[in-house]
């Protein structure tokens, strides 16, 4: 049987799992769903990312390209034109650990070398460019399942087994990410909540974590003003925060190490609840 995670690698250093860690979402993006484009400009987003850390984030996740459903891809150049200015100025002025939210292999090369220590990649690791990348830079890895791609995945998605589809494919990909070379610990697993799952999916997944996190890595979940929680009758983005709690203590039960969210302070007290309630002292 497979060990519980205890630590997660990365470029810089690790993080140790004896508590929930908070990764902070820093979105330098004009279609946001969640903040509608906040963040767009690089000054406004350099200070957001200063006040998530001092809120609490023990990483910060930074990505340039809309997920949403539904979103348009963009290109590589602008993808960068958007995070490049924040990591970099991050990278000098912050001591937790950067993390580049990115699908495309020359984005992660260059947030690496602009101090990124991790690699959030939504698409599961599916370009072997990608893997043969972050072998290469010994970075810490996030491998996150979706359903087809940001544009399509909500168009009626289906599972005989969500759970245990979702739990096959990460084991997958981190065969596959271990076979070039990458250390287990670098590597982290994300189920995907709202990546190409209806209500009913996402539901079971959080329910059934533990099957994931049986696995033996670092288990992220990002549940942060995510639509199911608005299905559930929770309003609109701005006024999920309770429901994005409630999901992501159940998270943590479950087996999750990594809460990713976009309320960091609100997040960390609660986390702290959980873990108290959770862990032996």
């Amino acid at each position: 049987m497979v060990g519980p995670a205890k630590v997660w690698r990365h470029r810089t250093g690790e993080l140790t799992l004896d508590r929930t860690r908070v990764m902070g979402v820093l979105n330098v993006t004009p279609d946001s769903f969640s903040d509608g484009g906040l963040f767009h400009d690089p000054e406004a987003a350099i200070r957001r990312g200063l006040e998530l850390v001092e809120q609490g984030a023990d990483l910060l996740d930074i990505g340039g390209e809309s997920t949403r459903p539904r979103s348009e891809p963009v290109s590589a150049e602008e993808e960068w034109r958007r995070v490049g200015p924040v990591l970099e100025a991050l990278g000098r002025q912050v001591r937790v650990p950067l993390s580049i939210d990115t699908m495309k292999p020359g984005v992660a090369e260059k947030a690496v070398r602009a101090g990124a220590a991790i690699v959030n990649d939504v698409s599961g690791m599916r370009d072997p460019a990608m893997i043969r990348f972050v072998a290469s830079a010994k970075v810490g890895i996030v491998a996150m399942h979706m359903l087809g791609n940001p544009k399509t995945m909500q168009e009626h998605p289906e599972y005989r087994d969500v759970v245990g589809e979702v739990t096959a494919f990460l084991a997958n990909r981190i065969s596959a990410l271990q076979a070039a070379g990458v250390p287990s610990e670098a590597i982290a697993v994300d189920p995907g909540i709202g990546f190409g799952k209806a209500l009913n999916h996402n539901l079971a997944l959080l329910r059934g974590l533990d099957v994931l996190a049986a696995l033996g890595h670092p288990v992220v979940v990002g549940v942060s003003r995510k639509s199911f929680i608005g299905k559930i009758g929770a309003g609109e983005p701005g006024e999920r925060l309770p429901g994005s709690l409630a999901a992501a203590a159940l998270a943590v039960s479950r087996g999750a190490h990594v809460i990713r969210a976009h309320d960091v302070l609100e997040t960390v007290r609660a986390m702290r609840v959980t873990d108290a309630l959770l862990r032996s002292p």
